[in-house]
């Protein structure tokens, strides 16, 4: 068993001995199916690290056809922060079906970046750490609707479909530093780099 404390506490470890990517920054990315749990991981990071900036990939897609352009909108928000510069972000408003305001995002000593499509590979080199979680599909599902209402069923079913396209492409779960149960019921599976090593 671990606790959601209990594995943001173990991220946070890896990150803090690994060096900077994002600028003078790091960059935490936490993807992984939707409802598995990564929302609840990433408020966990945030509420251990007071500064962190925490951004969910759900605002900056351009709705429930947005996945397979989730790749460019990830780096549009991360380059310049690479640079040490302020970003943006156009936060998508999902009852009104549109994009809304413009947000700002500074640079910040730790960024995490949560959602479905958090890891990709155009973006890659600036992370610090991926993270994948990932949970069982039918308790996923009564997540989504408990979450999103009963309305949402069959939006629901074709964004499983379009997340499992998007996954089998970029192969986020093999590329992951970290795997993470969003159950809780097992231990993270922490992977070692390519060199040797798990920092």
């Amino acid at each position: 068993m671990a606790s959601p404390s209990e594995v943001a506490e173990l991220l946070l470890g890896l990150v803090g001995s690994r060096p900077a990517t994002l600028g003078a920054g790091r960059l935490l990315c936490i993807d992984g199916p939707a409802a598995s749990g990564k929302s609840t991981l990433a408020a966990e990071v945030a509420a251990l690290v007071p500064g962190t900036v925490v951004v969910q990939v759900d605002d900056l897609l351009d709705g429930w056809e947005g996945l397979p352009t989730v790749d460019l909108a990830v780096d549009r928000l991360l380059r310049p922060l690479a640079r040490d510069e302020a970003s943006s972000y156009r936060r998508y408003d999902w009852d009104r079906g549109r994009f809304a305001e413009t947000v700002p995002v500074e640079p910040a000593p730790l960024l995490v970046l949560e959602g479905c499509g958090a890891g990709s590979r155009r973006s890659a080199d600036l992370a610090t750490l991926i993270v994948w979680v990932s949970a069982p599909t039918e308790l996923r599902v009564t997540r989504g609707v408990e979450r999103d209402g009963e309305r949402m069923r069959a939006r629901q079913a074709q964004w499983l479909l379009d997340e499992a396209e998007l996954f089998a492409a970029e192969d986020t779960r093999a590329r992951a530093d970290v795997e993470v149960d969003g159950t809780g019921a097992s231990a993270p599976v922490v992977r070692p780099r390519p060199g040797g090593g798990c920092t």
